[in-house]
């Protein structure tokens, strides 16, 4: 009897029958009174009130296509050997210094970067974006900034390094804290549990989340590290850490591409909050990003090492910037700049972000299920 009354003092229902055998008031409110099956037309990215628990029929093809290409491509950090990593790690003629340095700097960085991606996801991205297949796409990728950030733990393990010191680093390395404090400051407003979009001033908040989260924190603070471990692969050092990296790049540029998807079709479905002042200010972030960018690259490479300068870094984040600027509609800003790093193309060309499995790469798909012909 206990029972029965907690039951109805939580969900207020008449307990009794109707004809057809169910409780009288166990069909949710919102599904009472439906008329008509949902329509493609009736999706929208944001501000859709169509029902979000209907993931059929698709209007965003693209989306559904990039979560089943992820979900092909799984893999996990435990199957990739640190073995040689380690006796690199311990041995006294293995990495130098410079190149310790630059290690543990990256790890310090990407181990709190991608939390902070999926608590911005997780609790207000998801939340905001009310298409099905689009959060469809966003649970998967949330997954994948979790195991990310179990990679870096794994190598943080494996390598006996100070775990406090690597995990602490976006609190007491300034280059690191910089570019953090940028994204937590740019997605501040969208964390607030009262935020809601539908007024034009708060589908430009969220526009402008979406920017400075995927084209900045994804599209442009990834790619100095990305270099860097990638670097030391070529050289034959560090072979399971850069490998690891190296998945985890092709995960982000799937990420990276979903984003600008998603960007593009709030600017076309909202045409309005594209105004010259908001553009302008977009490009300013972008660019800001780019500094905060170069100085990580000034504070992870003091001194030259894996033929790797300051240089080739500011052309390569001027040229990466382009391309963002580009995939989004806005003008260019760096004439000139061109990409130091060609070979980065083994991993992920960037010419081809929008078709990511044309180029064969290395295999670790699951089962064979994707072909990389």
């Amino acid at each position: 009897m206990e029972r029965i009354n907690l039951i109805k003092n939580i969900s207020n229902f008449d307990l009794t029958f109707n004809d057809t055998g169910f409780f009288k008031d166990s069909i949710p409110t919102q599904l009472k009174g439906v008329k008509s099956r949902i329509k493609v037309d009736d999706k929208k990215i944001i501000n859709c009130s169509s029902d979000l628990n209907q993931l059929v029929p698709f209007k965003y093809t693209w989306a559904w296509k990039k979560y089943l290409d992820s979900c092909a491509n799984h893999w996990m950090p435990q199957e990739i050997s640190m073995a040689p990593d380690i006796a690199l790690w311990r041995s006294n003629n293995g990495l130098s210094k410079d190149e310790k340095r630059m290690v543990k700097r990256n790890l310090g960085f990407f181990s709190t970067a991608d939390s902070l991606v999926a608590n911005n996801l997780v609790l207000a991205v998801y939340k905001h974006i009310t298409n099905p297949e689009c959060r469809q796409y966003l649970l998967r990728q949330s997954f994948e900034e979790a195991l990310h950030t179990h990679a870096y733990q794994y190598i943080v393990e494996s390598l006996s390094l100070d775990e406090v010191e690597i995990f602490n680093m976006y609190n007491e390395v300034e280059s690191v804290h910089n570019k953090a404090a940028f994204e937590l400051e740019m997605t501040k407003e969208l964390n607030n549990p009262m935020f809601k979009t539908g007024s034009f001033e708060t589908n430009q908040l969220l526009l402008k989340n979406l920017i400075s989260y995927y084209i900045v924190m994804e599209g442009i603070f990834f790619y100095v590290g990305f270099v860097q471990m990638l670097s030391l692969g070529r050289q034959n050092k560090m072979v399971g850490a850069s490998q690891q990296f190296q998945y985890i790049l092709r995960d982000e540029s799937m990420h990276l591409n979903f984003g600008i998807d998603v960007i593009n079709q709030i600017i076309a479905e909202n045409p309005d909050l594209w105004t010259k002042d908001f553009q302008n200010e977009m490009v300013d972030i972008i660019k800001y990003g780019v500094e905060l960018e170069y100085a990580y690259a000034q504070d992870t490479l003091q001194n030259g090492i894996l033929g790797l300068n300051l240089d080739l870094f500011s052309s390569y984040l001027k040229y990466i910037a382009n391309r963002r600027f580009s995939q989004i509609g806005l003008k260019i800003q760096y004439d000139g700049a061109n990409n130091p790093f060609p070979w980065m193309s083994e991993s992920v060309d960037l010419n081809k972000e929008k078709n990511f499995f044309e180029s064969r790469v290395t295999d670790y798909q699951t089962g064979g299920v994707l072909s990389w012909d």
